[in-house]
């Protein structure tokens, strides 16, 4: 999920009349000077610093380890196993952690290490935690947690209404956020992507599930990371919790509390994991115990955005969609790009326009109207959908209908929606573009973003077999009509070849109503 202008922008005015309720309230603590604090190495001393130096079989060649995530409960069971496992340290970082049964079992294995004496430092982005601060504070009473928040709220943290009201009074600052996403354990093991903790993301969730990818990494772009992870950590741009919400509890409540809201009944574990996932590997666990890896060995990169990438920070600072950006145009056959939220805008229209004079053959796979979560970008996706398949561009679109035609993928779903949230561009079957980045203008201007550049043909091959990417299901395939002035939807994966003439799954009301609402929202807020 990336974080977006809600239908509350219409009322945008209103707010602000109201936001001057809160110009007597209390703006940011002054910072108070802090050393620096770092991520402890990878070292022999701990089970995942051996398990990593066993992974280098070729030492001092710079290749990574790596071993793809595609499945959601087998990437919920690789963060068990690793907080489970941990002896020195735990990095965690995230847009969204939810107050349900993932985010508060991950809470509470966090705790649990560091019970055992692991170093843990959770670093939130602070949009998404409303109702979330005394869960949070009964964490840090633990002697070796440390939480600390992006860009916090100060006023009326408790209530989304008021939160609202110092989102519109302090709208410059606020509307920046931290899209990051990474794990690091014990400096050994780390994993990246575009998963948030919560119960959707791992297909836990009654309503809908997102379809996501992670990878499991070793070796030198662990280190790399785990550096950008301290950059942000001491960043001014971010605070101690205790700086911004302080509780009247004393710690023993706080704890017991804390105990209490993560036990079984609220935070339940996960099904058991079936033998291997679909790519053929065993649980993290069973590889950790038996000491039987056969990862991926390839080149890899970690980048990522500055903190203050859209408050004034070092504009010679090259960001990570122009890293990406200069990626595609390197490419000299195809490039195939997954992401839920799509709108190329005008620079990218461009891009996409140099790419094909030279023949390089370029697919697209978002999400539909009436799945996404985020319709507004969908409806600014429109606005160039015939224009790229004029250009020749292929262009899909996720569908919970069509999803649910495959049994498998129905059996995940059950009664819950199905949603693309992966992010992935994979350039000449060579190079794979993977993290938390979406395709559109909040990613390249407004948040912050994570990500990793890896060549090699191997991850690229299981990509396209995991995500049937060369004989794509569970989408329509949008192509133009004889008129070349609209679209229509052609059904895949089955032999009814289903066409349609009108956005699937959604109703004309809807579509109108959002394309109305689009004319509020500037298209680089989406």
């Amino acid at each position: 999920m990336a974080q977006r202008l809600p239908t509350l922008l219409l009322l945008r005015c209103a707010m602000l009349m109201l936001a001057g309720l809160l110009t007597a309230c209390a703006g940011l603590p002054p910072r108070t000077p802090e050393p620096p604090v770092h991520f402890i190495a990878a070292s022999s001393q701990t089970e995942l610093g051996r398990t990593a130096q066993k992974l280098d079989t070729t030492a001092h060649d710079g290749l990574s380890g790596l071993r793809p995530l595609i499945q959601a409960n087998f990437a919920l069971d690789a963060r068990l196993e690793l907080m489970r496992r941990a002896q020195s340290s735990l990095d965690v970082q995230t847009y969204q952690l939810g107050n349900d049964k993932t985010g508060r079992l991950i809470l509470r294995e966090l705790r649990d290490a560091a019970r055992r004496g692991v170093r843990v430092r959770l670093l939130l982005d602070d949009f998404y935690t409303t109702g979330l601060d005394p869960l949070l504070q009964g964490l840090s009473v633990e002697k070796n947690v440390e939480v600390r928040l992006f860009n916090p709220f100060v006023n009326g943290r408790s209530r989304s209404t008021t939160r609202w009201i110092d989102f519109f009074a302090n709208f410059s600052r606020l509307n920046h956020r931290m899209h990051n996403k990474l794990f690091v354990a014990d400096g050994a093991i780390a994993i990246a992507g575009g998963r948030n903790l919560a119960d959707e993301y791992f297909l836990r969730s009654d309503s809908a599930n997102f379809i996501d990818f992670e990878v499991l990494m070793a070796g030198p772009v662990v280190a790399e990371s785990a550096a950008i992870f301290d950059t942000y950590w001491n960043s001014e741009v971010v605070y101690p919790l205790g700086r911004v919400s302080a509780s009247n509890e004393a710690p023993e409540q706080l704890a017991a509390d804390f105990e209490q809201a993560t036990s079984p009944r609220f935070a339940p574990p996960p099904d058991p994991l079936p033998d291997t996932d679909i790519l053929g590997d065993p649980p993290l666990g069973t590889q950790l115990t038996g000491g039987n890896f056969e990862w991926m060995r390839a080149r890899a990169e970690a980048s990522a955005d500055i903190p203050d990438k859209a408050l004034g920070g070092n504009r010679a600072t090259v960001t990570l969609a122009e890293r990406s950006h200069a990626m595609f145009a390197l490419a000299t056959t195809q490039v195939q790009i997954v992401s839920p939220y799509f709108i190329p805008g005008d620079d990218g229209m461009a891009r996409i326009r140099t790419a094909r004079e030279r023949n390089v053959q370029i697919s697209v796979v978002t999400n539909s109207l009436a799945d996404s979560d985020e319709p507004l970008v969908n409806i600014n996706y429109n606005r160039y959908r015939i224009d790229l398949l004029k250009l020749g561009v292929e262009l899909y679109e996720v569908s919970t209908e069509q999803l649910k035609r495959n049994r498998q993928i129905r059996d995940l779903l059950k009664k819950a929606r199905g949603r693309l949230h992966a992010k992935l561009a994979l350039i000449d079957r060579e190079w794979v573009l993977l993290g938390s980045m979406n395709l559109d203008p909040r990613s390249a201007r407004l948040n912050t973003e994570f990500g990793v550049s890896v060549r090699s043909h191997e991850l690229t091959q299981a990509l396209l077999y995991a995500y049937l990417l060369d004989n794509l299901e569970g989408v329509y395939r949008v192509v133009l009509k004889p008129d070349g002035k609209t679209v229509q939807w052609v059904g895949t994966g089955d032999e009814t070849n289903e066409v349609l003439d009108d956005e699937p799954d959604s109703s004309m009301l809807t579509r109108l109503q959002l394309l109305l609402f689009s004319w509020f929202v500037p298209t680089d807020q989406l």
